[in-house]
C-alpha cells in the first residue's frame, strides 16, 4: 500500500458492509492507498433493502470533512450517498477550498433494491453545485435517466445522454451501462471524445455496492497518480475481476470479492 496517498470517501454507512463507506474503504485499501471518510448518513440494510436511514448533522459532516483535508495529503475524493441538501451545500463549500484534488461524484440516487437513497430536493443542488466540480461524474442507468429525463434503452441512448450531460455540466461522465440489458459497457465523454470501456457481463453475483465500488477504484486510481482514462481503465478491471472472482457469502449467495488478490 502507498500509505503516503489518501483518498477521501464522503458517503453514507452500509450495515450490510457491500455498499457505500464499507464499499469504498475495501477498494481504496485493495487498490493500494489510505482510505480516510466522512459518514454522511447510517442506514440498516441487508442484500434485501434498506429499512432505516439516519443522517448525520451537516454541522458533523463539516467537522469531518475539516478534519481529514486539514490533516492528511488527501489526492482524490469520492462522494456517495449525501442524503439531504444542507449536506451536499456543506461539502461543496468546503471542497471549493481545495480545486486542485480529483472530485469523484456518484450521485447515489436509490439503492440497487429501489430504496430511495437521498431526498428529491437533494438532487437538484446536487447536479447544481457538485456536478460542476467535479473530475467525473459517474451515473449509472437509472440516474442518467432522472438526469435526462427520459428512457435510456441501448448503447446509442445512452451515448447521446452522455454527450448532452457533457456539454449540460462541462465535465467528464462515464455512464455506467451494467443495468443495460446483457452488457457490461461503460460509456465515457469527456473534452477527447468518447470511449468505451467493455467487459465480461458477470452472472450469478449479487452486484451490490458494484457502482460504489467501480467509482471508489476511479478515485483510488486518481489519487495514485493516473490520467482520467488511465484511472477507468484500471478501475474496470478492478471490479470486474471482484465480479467474476466473487465469493460465497451465504448459501447460494456470491458477493463482490475487493480483495481477489488475497486468495
Amino acid at each position: 500500500m502507498k500509505k503516503n496517498i489518501v483518498a477521501l470517501t464522503v458517503a453514507g454507512s452500509d450495515s450490510g458492509g457491500g455498499a457505500g463507506i464499507q464499499a469504498d474503504i475495501k477498494t481504496f485499501s485493495a487498490c493500494g492507498v489510505y482510505a480516510a471518510s466522512v459518514i454522511t448518513a447510517i442506514t440498516a440494510q441487508n442484500l434485501e433493502g434498506v429499512r432505516a436511514i439516519q443522517a448525520i448533522k451537516p454541522t458533523v459532516v463539516e467537522a469531518q470533512l475539516r478534519a481529514v483535508l486539514e490533516g492528511f495529503p488527501v489526492r482524490a475524493v469520492k462522494t456517495g450517498m449525501l442524503f439531504s441538501h444542507e449536506i451536499i451545500e456543506i461539502t461543496a463549500d468546503v471542497l471549493s477550498s481545495y480545486p486542485r484534488i480529483p472530485l469523484v461524484v456518484d450521485p447515489v440516487f436509490a439503492a440497487t433494491s429501489g430504496s430511495r437513497l437521498i431526498k428529491p430536493r437533494a438532487i437538484h443542488v446536487l447536479s447544481d453545485r457538485l456536478f460542476p466540480m467535479a473530475a467525473l461524474v459517474t451515473p449509472n442507468l437509472p440516474e442518467a435517466e432522472f438526469l435526462c429525463a427520459r428512457k435510456l434503452r441501448s448503447l446509442d441512448e445512452l451515448r447521446q445522454a452522455a454527450e448532452m450531460l457533457f456539454k449540460r455540466f462541462g465535465v467528464p461522465f462515464l455512464m455506467k451501462g451494467g443495468h443495460l440489458a446483457g452488457a457490461a459497457a461503460d460509456l465515457l465523454v469527456d473534452d477527447r471524445g468518447e470511449k468505451i470501456y467493455s467487459a465480461e457481463f458477470v452472472r450469478g453475483v449479487n452486484s451490490h455496492g458494484s457502482g460504489c465500488t467501480f467509482s471508489a477504484a476511479i478515485a483510488a486510481f486518481l489519487a495514485r497518480g493516473s490520467n482520467l482514462r488511465g484511472a477507468v481503465t484500471k478501475a474496470k478491471a478492478f471490479i470486474t475481476a471482484s465480479l467474476l472472482q466473487a465469493h460465497s457469502l451465504l448459501p447460494g449467495t456470491r458477493v463482490i470479492n475487493h480483495f481477489f488478490n488475497e486468495g
